[in-house]
């Protein structure tokens, strides 16, 4: 590492190439196993939920009509499903390669820098949610939930949703001495964020504060973008949503290398 400010701009070449296909080698021989348990908790809560509590629930109100809950429900448990396997990813496997594998440091060894490492790790997590929430959206097609043809433009929405997710999930890797501090993460940000983004019900319900914090939220933002195209809509205001997800994105990363600048050079 040379003597320059950890703040300084990210510093980007062709080289995260070659550190995004070794990740994917690697994972390819396990892509099975990863699959299915990606796949199986959203499932579970699609099931458990969108049938079970939709029998009580019956329909809400999303775009201004009301719709079955099963619908309401699978299009913002997607979006979760986005945050969380972008969010393991970047978490406890990149935790691996830095700090237990020491990966990292024998990828540096190459002419590779740090940034294009972190770089490639957060494109490779994105990579990892796209590819999680494709089966589960074949799922949600074979059971009918939805068929609109606007559902191909929520696959870049979701791969965008899993990079702004890595992106914060990579600073607090680079802050982690070991894999319990990532239960802070968990407990104390995404679990909340679930409950306040509108996946499970209308934010509308919220009490006025907290749907004012609610909007501070990425998720909250990814959820109004791909919604409303469940639904074979629109979405309102996209651009500011789109813009709010770019800037966790940009922010995001710029920490997350300053951070881990700083731990490579202690």
């Amino acid at each position: 590492m040379d003597a320059t400010s950890i703040w300084a701009p990210p510093r980007i070449s062709r080289r995260w190439w070659p550190v995004f296909l070794r990740n994917l080698l690697v994972w390819r021989k396990l892509a099975i196993p990863s699959l299915v348990g990606n796949i199986a908790e959203p499932l579970i809560w699609l099931v458990a939920f969108g049938y079970g509590m939709g029998m009580l629930v019956g329909q809400v109100k999303a775009g201004g009509t009301a719709v079955p809950y099963i619908l309401f429900l699978a299009s913002g448990s997607i979006c979760m499903s986005a945050m969380n396997a972008a969010t393991f990813e970047a978490l406890y496997s990149a935790f691996s390669r830095m700090h237990v594998q020491k990966t990292w440091d024998g990828i540096m060894n190459a002419p590779v820098s740090l940034d294009d490492i972190v770089f490639a790790e957060m494109m490779w997590a994105g990579f990892k949610s796209l590819f999680t929430t494709t089966a589960i959206l074949g799922v949600m097609l074979a059971l009918d939930i939805s068929h609109s043809p606007k559902l191909l433009v929520a696959w870049p929405i979701l791969l965008g949703t899993g990079i702004a997710f890595s992106c914060l999930a990579l600073i607090f890797n680079a802050l982690a001495k070991g894999y319990d501090f990532f239960t802070y993460y968990f407990t104390l940000f995404l679990t909340p964020m679930m409950f306040l983004s509108g996946v499970f019900f209308p934010r509308e319900q919220l009490p006025g504060a907290v749907r004012v914090l609610s909007e501070m939220l990425p998720l909250t933002h990814a959820v109004a973008l791909v919604r409303p195209l469940f639904l074979d809509q629109w979405p309102e205001n996209a651009g500011w949503h789109l813009l709010v997800l770019a800037a966790y994105t940009a922010v995001g990363l710029w920490v997350a290398l300053a951070l881990t600048r700083k731990r490579f050079r202690a």
